[in-house]
């Protein structure tokens, strides 16, 4: 499985996103695109958003922190 978080680092939500994935073992890419124009220009193709964070499940796009729809796509029980 490839999961990619799309974030800066003055996010709230993207910190709560790389916690949530740490604390589950799951491993990730994590792209800042603060700081990255490419990863930037990369997220904005497959979301269509500028916001932070987009998290890539397998192709899955979640745009935002949505812990449910990450537990259904990662299998990770409540």
């Amino acid at each position: 499985m490839k999961v990619i978080i799309y974030g800066t680092d003055s996010c709230p939500w993207c910190h709560k996103a790389r916690e949530f994935m740490k604390e589950h073992k799951v491993n990730f890419i994590d792209k800042n695109v603060g700081e990255d124009q490419k990863a930037a220009q990369e997220m904005i193709k497959k979301s269509g958003q500028q916001g932070v964070p987009v998290i890539d499940v397998d192709g899955d796009i979640i745009v935002g922190f949505d812990e449910d729809r990450l537990r259904s796509l990662l299998n990770i029980k409540n």
